[in-house]
Parts: C-alpha cells; structure tokens; sequence
C-alpha cells in the first residue's frame, strides 16, 4: 500500500482539548480505554474461532502486554486480538463517530450477545492524546492475506497511514508520552493504575519493562511446562542426617530425597483477576472465598458481618457482592465503598443512581454489562432502567436480611447493632424496603434482650392493632379513641447517662429499649407516622405511675401546700423564677431528685441542633426541663422543714445538678460550680 495521508473525519479541530479537558477529568483512564479496546479485540477473535470463521493456532493464549520504556518515553499496548485492516482503521480510527464493535454486533447478531462486548465506546482510542504528543499503531488483520498497517497521528487533525511491518496478528500501540505524562512510563506507577481500573478485566494483562535485565526462578523439573525457557539444569542429592535408631544406635537418615531441579526465566504472571469472585455462581464460593476478596478489594483487615451476592439474568444481567462491613468504634467512617464494573471494566466508585443512597454505607462490587453509560464510562446516561437496577439491589438486600432474621436469628441478633444504623437509614430513604422490613427491626431492652417492634408492644401492655383497624379509628374522628389505642414504648438514648432511671424501670418491672444513634430520632418519628398506635418516650420524658403513691385523699391538702412551699424556695435559692418544679412521692426513697423533659420538647431541640439553631433560646419552645422532687426523700423533707436554714441553699443547688448530671452533661460553668460546692458539702462534714 502506498503512503496515504489525511485528515481524521471529525467535525472539529478542537476534538482533542475536548477530549482532554471534558471527557476524561482523569488522565490515568486512558489506561482503561487502551486495555478495553484490547480486550474486545481478543473477546471478537475468540467469537469468531468458536463460530468456525477463524482458526487459532493451538498455543494460542489470548493476552495484553503492556511495555513500560522510561528511557525512550514510550508506552506500548499490545493484544493478540483480531486486529485491523487498512481499511479498518480507516473507518474505525480516522471516523471517531464508529465504533468497532457496532458492526460486529450487526453482523453477527444471531451468534453472539452484546454482553461480551466492552468497546462500545468510539472515543476510547482517543483517550491517548491526552498523555501522548504522538500516537503509532501497528496491527495486522486476521484475515488471510492481510497486509500489516502502520498508522501515525501527532494529535492533531492529521494522520499518516502506510504498509507496517507487524508479524503477528493482533495490535501494538505506542504512545509516545508528552511531558507532563512521563509518569506513566514509571513501571510502578502504571502498575498502580492497571490495578485501579483493570484488576478484573477477562483478558490476562502482563506488565513488563523494556530492556529490563531477565529474571530467573528455580522450579522441581516435574514442574516444567512446555512454555518455560530452561536456563540450567540441577541436580541436588539426597540430605543425610546422623540420628539415633530405637535401639540406640547411630545410624544415617535420609530427610531429603534427591532431587531435579531447573532455572527457567521467570514466568509472567498477570496483574488481574480475569474470574473475580462475582461472576462465579454463590454455590461455588466458600466462607474464606469471599473474605479473601474483600481483604484483596477493599484493603480492610477487619472481617465483614456477613455479605449478599447478587446474581441476576433477566430482566437485565447484574452481578455483584455487597459486604456489611464491621464498624469497630464511634470513630470508624460509616461510609462505604461500592466499585461498579462494566464487564468487569472498572467504571467508578459509587455512582449514586445505581445504589440505593442507603448502601452507599456498605462495601461491595456490582457488575451490570447493561448500564447505559455515556462516552468516557464516567457517568450513567439518564435511563430510567438504572431505577430498576437500585430497585432490584434494595430488594435483594432486604430479602437476605429478613431470610436471615427467620433462619439465623442467633447470628441476626449478634450483627443488629453494627447494621441497624444501614437498615434504618434504608427505612427513611426508601419505602418498598421500610415495608419490607418492618418486621425484622430489632430493639434491645435493657436487659440486653432483642425485641420486634410487635414484642415491644405487648410488653409495654398494649396490643398491636391491624392496620386497617387502626385507619377505621382514625376514620371514626373520636380522637380520644386513638390516643386510648396508643401504646408508649420508653427509650434510652444513653445507657450511663441515664442510669438512675433505667434502675428505676428495672426496680418497678418497666422495660425500655436502648437507642444511641444519631439515625434513631428520625427513624422513631418514621415509625410513629407508620404506626400511629405507638409513641416513643425517653425514659426521662416524665414520671409513670408505676414509680410514685398516690396521694390519700386526706393528705392532698397538706401535700399542695409542701409542693407550693417547694416550688417557691427551689426558685428563690436557683435564681430563676420560670423554673418548672414538681413533687411526688416517688416510691424509690433513695432518689431525692430527677429531671424530666417532654418528648415534644426534646425533639424540638433536637431539631433546632439538626438545622444548625443549636443558638436559639429552647425556652421559646417550652421548659427546659421539670425538676422532679420526692417528697418522701429526706433531704427534701429538710428543706421544706428548714426553709430559711443555713444550708438550705447549698441543699437546693446540690439536689439540682444532681438531677441534671442523671439527665444529661453540665456545660463548664455549671460543673466547675458543683464541683466547688461538693468540696464545700465535704468540709461541712469535717468539722
């Protein structure tokens, strides 16, 4: 073929800076189109062998070869795929609009499936412009009589293509990298880079270096496969050792047989995975199977909970493994890492139309050979089949967590509270999952024992009610109807904190459930709005009737003018006359005081701290809190019978911060106060 040149049929001389500033925000992907193009190339090669329309040499071993070469500052791509024909790459490289694959699919579309394919993508080749001043492709077609091509572009709009030299089928491309690039021609870098984007590519993938000195190992000759190139060959003798005999003599042992042996030149071993772990089916993997592959993938030394595999055909081909990862203190990131793979082509990490916002916090690898991408691979086209992907995965995850719940609830329960915090985040962001596992939330008491929300009801006293049932009522407009229905589950959000009332509860054979996270305030809101039978109370929110007398008919005169009395010295002797005081006679003699703050008022606050108003004046919305006295209490009585005494002051001030250090941290002020009058009570004491 003689010279030819040209011009590449695009509609722009500004093609290139496009290509490098828009399409690709990564300049290391190039790594992954080249490789990509190679891979389809071999997978195209392979289809037609199988259809009878190529025949593969024997040794044939399908492979991409990438040749670092830092001193001539080149990088090569090299596949034994199908390769091109002059005419080939004028169409497939000089029109970018084509894409090989395109074709292919046409002409073959009754042999093979679309599946297989990985060069969809016209742009890919040109991805090399971005670290290449000068781009050199040499191919040579399968076809009998092919003639080699030898094709050049500067990265402009020109290209020079002529008769190559090429001897084997297949594809060799060498970027000649610019200045800014010469990083890649780093052997350890491009192997960083091959591992990032083509740790799982179906097509063996060899890194080497140019001119690097031969490397040797030395193997049993029973070993020696037919490829290997025999350097030298050894023979070691047999190892005798002088050992004693059960008669107690001294004999000489054999305790190494000999042995041959050969030096060959060190074998390639490929850089990926071409069988990761998700395409196999869950029946062929094992325990340390998957273990294995998220140490290797995720570079996590802590063993995940447990993990879902995700197999799918129809309606559209998904593959993956999803991990829950276990999260070993307040202080481990709760976010996760999702790696999408386009036929095993690394995509990106994390794309959020694809993955439920909620298992954003999991670890996994998901694969759909489906997924409408747009041409550099970045980001998901607008589809709204990339719904019924997120959908589907949602699905799956809740029917691993429910069949969990029925059939391993031992292991179930031993997981909840390293996954309650993703279940329940789920339940907010998503409604078919809320449905779905709603019967699988799992509160823990404070006896440490797992409850359904169905067994908190009943054993708070109340009766879980039919949904219908509960929307007639509602229906019937008799509102104290509803609230008669209504059951109260009691809640602890910190199990020290608010110990004085959780041995109250236990004291009086009430139950509360235990609940730390941030998620649990929305996510109790979200179950109250789903069950309106049910409201949530922390166990501080107020005094239930199991822990105080009631006041005898007789008394309750007495008894108002003690609790007016009361109110009026705790706020004369506090400095605050709007503060909310009340007196029981709680039945527990040894709590003198205690703090109590409606729900309403705690969520409010709660609120204003989530919408950054944490600076507002809580009192707008209501009491800071009401100080519980018992009146059966001594020190309480003192005051009440010393109400100008000495101490009554320090008595009063003293009861106080003790009822708020059981409801919630003093700020600095307040703590170096009662600190100080702790001293002051212990020197009364001394003297």
């Amino acid at each position: 073929m003689a010279a030819k040149k040209g011009s590449l049929s695009i509609s722009s001389e500004n093609i290139f800076p496009i290509i490098k500033k828009w399409v690709y925000s990564d300049h290391d992907i190039f790594f992954r189109e080249m490789i990509s193009n190679g891979c389809d190339a071999i997978t195209k090669l392979k289809k037609l062998d199988m259809m009878g329309e190529y025949n593969a040499p024997e040794d044939y071993k399908p492979e991409l070869q990438v040749i670092v070469n830092p001193e001539e500052k080149t990088l090569k791509f090299i596949d034994n795929g199908l390769g091109m024909t002059a005419d080939e790459v004028e169409e497939y490289i000089t029109q970018i609009a084509f894409s090989g694959a395109t074709q292919f699919l046409e002409k073959y579309k009754d042999k093979t499936t679309e599946d297989d394919m990985i060069g969809h993508f016209g742009l890919g080749f040109y991805s090399a412009f971005m670290v290449a001043d000068e781009v050199h492709i040499d191919t040579l077609s399968y076809k009998e009589g092919a003639t080699p091509v030898h094709w050049v572009s500067d990265g402009g709009t020109e290209y020079e293509m002529s008769d190559g030299d090429k001897a084997g089928v297949g594809t060799e491309i060498t970027l000649f990298l610019n200045e800014d690039s010469l990083e890649f021609a780093n052997e350890y870098r491009a192997r960083e880079v091959l591992e990032k984007y083509c740790s799982f590519m179906p097509v063996p993938i060899f890194l080497s270096k140019a001119n690097a000195e031969q490397e040797f190992e030395t193997i049993d000759e029973a070993d020696l496969r037919e490829d290997d190139v025999v350097v030298e060959r050894i023979h070691e003798e047999a190892k005798m050792e002088e050992k004693e005999n059960e008669n107690g003599e001294k004999e000489m042992v054999e305790v190494s047989p000999a042995r041959d042996k050969v030096k060959i030149n060190k074998r390639p071993v490929a850089l990926n995975d071409t069988a990761p772990l998700w395409t196999k089916h869950p029946n062929e993997c094992t325990k340390e199977d998957y273990i294995e592959f998220y140490r290797k993938v995720f570079m996590d030394y802590k063993e995940p909970l447990f993990w879902i595999h995700l197999n799918m055909d129809y309606p559209f081909n998904l593959k993956g493994i999803l991990y829950f990862p276990k999260i070993n203190t307040e202080y481990d990131s709760i976010e996760g890492t999702i790696k999408l793979y386009n036929n095993q082509v690394f995509i990106a990490d994390n794309i959020k139309e694809v993955i439920p916002e909620f298992l954003m916090v999991l670890k996994g690898v998901i694969d759909c050979p489906d997924l409408p991408l747009n041409v550099s691979r970045s980001a998901l086209q607008n589809d709204g089949f990339v719904n019924k992907i997120a959908d589907y995965i949602s699905k799956k995850v809740a029917d691993k967590l429910s069949g969990m719940c029925k059939t391993d609830k031992e292991n179930y329960e031993k997981y909840w509270d390293d996954i309650s915090p993703f279940i329940k985040f789920g339940c907010l962001k998503d409604e078919k999952f809320c449905d779905k596992m709603m019967d699988y939330i799992l509160f823990k008491n404070i006896d440490h024992k797992y409850l359904t929300l169905k067994e908190c009801i009943e054993e708070n006293g109340g009766t879980v009610i039919d949904p219908k049932e509960q929307k007639d009522a509602d229906n019937d407009g008799d509102e104290n109807n509803v609230e008669e229905l209504k059951t109260t589950i009691y809640y602890v959000t910190d199990e020290q904190q608010q110990s004085q009332y959780i041995n109250m509860f236990k004291a009086h054979e009430q139950d509360a459930v235990i609940l730390t996270h941030n998620i649990d305030s929305p996510f109790i809101t979200q179950l109250e709005q789903r069950n309106p039978n049910v409201r949530f109370q922390r166990i501080d929110a107020n005094v239930t009737d199991s822990v105080k007398e009631e006041v005898a008919e007789e008394e309750k005169e007495a008894f108002k003018a003690t609790t007016d009395s009361l109110i009026e010295i705790f706020r004369k002797e506090l400095g605050d006359e709007k503060l909310d005081v009340k007196v029981e006679k709680l039945k527990d003699e040894n709590i003198a005081s205690m703090i109590t703050l409606s729900e309403e008022n705690r969520r409010m606050q709660e609120m204003m701290k989530m919408y950054g108003m944490a600076g507002m004046d809580p009192s707008m919305f209501g009491s800071q809190g009401t100080l519980i006295l018992n009146a059966n209490h001594p020190l309480v009585q003192y005051v009440v019978e010393h109400k100008e005494g000495e101490h009554t002051g320090v008595i009063c001030k003293q009861l106080y911060d003790l009822a708020m250090l059981a409801h919630k941290p003093l700020n600095p002020e307040e703590m170096t106060a009662f600190v100080k009058r702790s001293n002051d009570i212990m020197m009364l004491l001394t003297k």
